[in-house]
């Protein structure tokens, strides 16, 4: 397909998109709740130490609020053994399954993350699970968990399921401290 048909094609899907949106928004457009209140908390740049497999790496987090309060983006930088590596997250609260949601996009890999969860009762530690492609590209599980641990302070620690056994292991732990 050429860039032009490419191009045209989703001019045209966005086009199709808009008059749905429009459509379907007679109704009351939804609007941010105290859950995406809880992500805008997050805006800011935080430095972050990255611990995998006995090694630190120094990082760089950003994390900014879009489309009018519904998400956050985060972008990712950090040096692992030499090699740069990217991300790019869109976390947002979905209203209506009544759960927050993430988007995980990276240098290393051309396939998304995609997981859901909510907060513990005492709104300190959120957890979100999700299914991804495995080193061996299969489907492998994950879980990840994100502790406040006071308005600038952090932990986030991605656990996945042992390809050869299910067995969950811990995979990485970053901590986050917000820069003043």
């Amino acid at each position: 397909m050429s860039t032009i048909t490419f191009t045209t094609s989703r001019i045209l899907l966005a086009a199709a998109f808009c008059c749905v949106s429009v459509a379907s928004f007679a109704q009351e457009p939804q609007k941010p709740g105290p859950e995406h209140a809880e992500l805008k908390a997050l805006d800011g740049t935080w430095d972050a130490v990255m611990e995998m497999g006995g090694q630190k790496s120094k990082a760089t987090a950003t994390y900014k609020t879009i489309c009018g309060g519904m998400w956050i983006a985060s972008d990712f930088e950090c040096d692992l053994g030499g090699v740069p590596f990217q991300g790019h997250g869109m976390d947002g609260y979905d209203q209506l399954k009544k759960k927050y949601v993430g988007y995980w996009f990276d240098s290393m890999t051309s396939a998304p993350m995609t997981m859901e969860g909510n907060f513990d009762a005492d709104h300190k530690v959120l957890t979100m699970t999700g299914t991804s492609p495995g080193p061996d590209g299969k489907p492998q599980k994950f879980r990840t968990t994100t502790e406040t641990k006071g308005p600038d302070q952090m932990t986030f620690k991605m656990f996945m399921a042992s390809p050869s056994n299910g067995k969950e292991e811990l995979a990485f732990t970053i901590e986050y401290t917000r820069r003043r």
